[in-house]
């Protein structure tokens, strides 16, 4: 259902600022219909704090004289009728990129925006798949391929993030000289050009060896270890289309990525007791506390289990 128009409390010279600013929003930045709307909303909702906060409908005037503290009052507002840091945050985004509007069309000028900060976001969880989501998602994978040799390859490129925690872009550039065949270690080149020691598993060494043998293209020692059906190097959005298959048909959330594969991979590494530091190195975060998150993704996990299981929880 489309967003209805927002309707302004402000006077008539704001008012065609704002639509000047909105028709500047679509030829200009092409800015869809929706998002147009979306940030029109975010700016009745200033205008209509205006004019409870100054007694008065707003004008270019009432704009130009704002305080620091006046914008401070809109968020401390908005903090009292519990509106969600992020929808916050991105009206503060708003009403900055109207008012540089307003300035560069020299209608007002006002830099008490630049002394706010916008709301603290918390950092998003990553989205971990149980590991019974991950083994029914790489049992699934090879079903849903046109031919035998593309289910297989499909199940190698999982396999390799699930199994050894690489990134996408990680698996997709390995060549064939490169490719893990037995268990053990693999050089991989990460974020930065940054190298690291990756241990290849059983499974995932039989994956990529599976998907070879069945290879229809002659691939060269420089040449891509995974590729499409013409023999091209394989894209990451193949990889993505087929995880949002699988997502579908396995009822996953729809956070349920390539990516979650790899933070399913450390996720169930710490549940077993591995050390925070050798998943950082596994993983190759230059920073440990990016590797910290995992702990509250685990420590979600278990008070999750902990709710649905134990007697005394609903006590």
């Amino acid at each position: 259902m489309p967003r209805q128009p927002a309707r302004f409390s402000a006077e008539p010279e704001l008012q065609r600022a704002i639509a000047d600013w909105q028709t500047w929003l679509q030829s200009e930045r092409r800015a869809s219909p929706h998002t147009v709307a979306a940030y029109g909303s975010d700016l009745a909702q200033f205008l209509d704090f205006l004019t409870r906060h100054r007694g008065g409908t707003p004008g270019l005037g009432d704009l130009a004289a704002l305080a620091p503290a006046d914008f401070r009052a809109f968020l401390a507002a908005r903090i009292f009728a519990q509106i969600k840091h992020s929808s916050t945050a991105r009206a503060l985004s708003v009403l900055r990129s109207f008012f540089r509007f307003l300035d560069r069309r020299g209608l007002v000028k006002n830099a008490a925006l630049a002394a706010v900060r916008s709301p603290k976001l918390p950092k998003a969880l990553p989205k971990a798949l149980s590991i019974a989501e991950a083994e029914a998602t790489l049992d699934l994978a090879p079903t849903l391929a046109r031919a035998g040799w593309e289910g297989k390859r499909s199940l190698a490129v999982l396999t390799l993030l699930y199994g050894a925690g690489l990134r996408i872009g990680e698996a997709l550039s390995l060549t064939r000289g490169a490719a893990p065949l037995q268990p053990g270690t693999i050089t991989v080149t990460g974020k930065g050009n940054k190298a690291r020691m990756v241990p290849i598993l059983p499974a995932v060494a039989a994956a990529i060896g599976d998907y070879l043998a069945a290879c229809p293209h002659e691939l060269t020692r420089d040449a891509p270890l995974f590729v499409g059906t013409r023999g091209k190097a394989l894209g990451p959005r193949q990889v993505q289309k087929q995880m949002a298959m699988l997502r579908t048909m396995l009822g996953l959330d729809a956070r349920a990525t390539p990516h979650a594969l790899r933070h399913s991979f450390a996720t169930h590494l710490l549940g077993e007791g591995a050390d925070l530091r050798a998943i950082q190195e596994l993983l190759g975060h230059a920073s440990l506390s990016t590797t910290q998150r995992y702990t509250a993704v685990d420590a979600a996990r278990l008070a999750a289990v902990y709710d649905k299981a134990h007697p005394r929880a609903k006590g």
